[in-house]
């Protein structure tokens, strides 16, 4: 099975702080979870062009852009039952 690879891009506020808690909440044996802070990693914003947080990328594709909901993680079939991880749609909005 495939280490999947979950990104989540912070600032300092508690929209971050829930979002973060949730992807992990949610995140499946076969994924990995990185947080990035923009004080801390600006370069890794660059690199994906994040202009907005929290933003989530899976994979090295961003897929979520504001505060996700449970249901909008499952959408991206973020799970803790993960299989349909691969069916990705981008949900977010602002990039």
């Amino acid at each position: 099975m495939t280490t999947r690879k979950i990104e989540v891009f912070t600032g300092n506020c508690s929209l971050c702080d829930d979002t973060v808690k949730l992807v992990k909440e949610l995140a499946g044996n076969n994924c990995t979870v990185e947080v990035y802070n923009i004080r801390k990693e600006s370069n890794r914003f660059q690199q994906y062009e994040i202009k907005a947080v929290p933003s989530i990328a899976i994979d090295g594709r961003v897929v979520h852009t504001g505060k996700p909901s449970r249901t909008q993680l499952e959408a991206l079939g973020l799970t803790q039952h993960d299989d349909n991880l691969h069916k990705l749609t981008y949900l977010g909005m602002g990039i």
